[in-house]
C-alpha cells in the first residue's frame, strides 16, 4: 500500500509527508527585484530615437516608430506561443527588409546598446531587495533568476549595475533560452542549473500568468509578490498562488512557514 501523501499535524494543518525542503528560490526580475521609476512611454520613445541616431551614424535610416511597431507585432506572437524573439533578430530582419542586407553585428549591437542605455536608467532596485537577498544567502538558500526579456546583454548589465550578481547562482533570460515563462521549458532550464526536481524550488514573481501559473504547472511552490502586480479578475479566479506577499522583506518568514509544513 502506498503511504499517504499528507498527514495531520498537532497544530491542525496538513503537511506533506517526507516532502523535500525548499532550499532553491527562483526569482523574476522586473516588477519583483526591480521596478520602473517613470512612465515607459516617453522612455521607450527616447530609447528608440537613440537607436535610430546610432544607425544613422552608419548611413542606415530607420524611423524609430517603424522599429517599435515591428516589435509589437512580435510581442503579439510571443504572447501566444511563449517563445522569445530577440530584439537583435527583429532589428536585423527589419533592416534587411528595408534594403540594408548584411549589416555588421557590431552595428546592430551598438544600436541596441544605445536603446538600452536609455531604458536601463529607468530601472531601480527595490529598496528591500539587497537586504532580503543577503538574508536568504545567510540561511544557505540557493538563488537564481529567470527573466522574460528580449535581450540577454541588457539584463546581465542591469544585474551588474545593481551589484546583486554575487547572490545568484545564475541569471537566465528568455532571450538566451528561447522560451518565455510560463512555458514549462523555461522553468525546466532553470531547475536544470541546480539539477533538482520542481518540488525542491519556489518561484517568486509578480506575474500571475508568467510566474505563478508557470510554476504551479510544474508543481513548484508559487509565491506571489503583489506590490507591482498587474492582473485581471479572471486571472485571480483561475490562478491560485501558494502564498501572497506584498514586499520582498516578507519572503524569509514565508519560506520559514513552508519549511515548517515540510518537516
Amino acid at each position: 500500500m502506498n503511504p499517504p501523501l499528507y498527514s495531520s499535524s498537532e497544530k491542525g494543518y496538513t503537511k506533506p509527508m517526507n516532502a523535500t525542503p525548499i532550499r532553491h528560490i527562483l526569482f523574476d526580475l522586473g516588477g519583483t527585484l526591480m521596478h520602473a521609476q517613470k512612465n515607459w512611454v516617453p522612455i521607450l520613445a527616447q530609447g528608440d530615437q537613440a537607436l535610430g541616431e546610432k544607425l544613422l551614424e552608419h548611413n542606415i535610416k530607420l524611423n524609430p516608430k517603424t522599429f517599435r511597431a515591428r516589435l509589437h507585432e512580435y510581442y503579439a506572437q510571443r504572447d501566444k506561443d511563449n517563445r522569445e524573439t530577440t530584439y537583435h533578430f527583429v532589428l536585423s530582419e527589419l533592416l534587411t527588409e528595408l534594403g540594408y542586407a548584411e549589416v555588421p553585428e557590431s552595428v546592430i549591437r551598438s544600436a541596441l546598446d544605445a536603446l538600452y542605455s536609455v531604458t536601463q536608467s529607468n530601472w531601480i532596485l527595490e529598496e528591500d531587495a539587497a537586504d532580503t537577498l543577503q538574508k536568504l544567502k545567510s540561511k544557505n538558500y540557493q538563488l537564481g533568476i529567470f527573466s522574460n526579456a528580449g535581450d540577454d546583454k541588457d539584463v546581465q548589465e542591469l544585474i551588474e549595475a545593481f551589484g546583486i550578481r554575487p547572490y545568484f547562482d545564475f541569471v537566465l533570460t528568455s532571450a538566451a533560452c528561447f522560451y518565455r515563462k510560463p512555458h514549462p521549458r523555461a522553468f525546466e532550464i532553470a531547475l536544470a542549473q541546480w539539477n533538482i526536481s520542481p518540488n525542491e524550488a519556489a518561484m517568486v514573481g509578480d506575474s500571475l500568468e508568467a510566474d505563478m501559473y508557470g510554476a504551479k504547472n510544474l508543481e513548484m511552490s508559487a509565491i506571489w509578490i503583489t506590490r507591482r502586480a498587474q492582473f485581471k479578475d479572471e486571472d485571480m479566479r483561475r490562478i491560485k498562488p501558494d502564498f501572497s506577499i506584498r514586499k520582498l522583506d516578507e519572503l524569509p518568514a514565508t519560506l520559514e512557514r513552508i519549511s515548517i509544513t515540510r518537516i
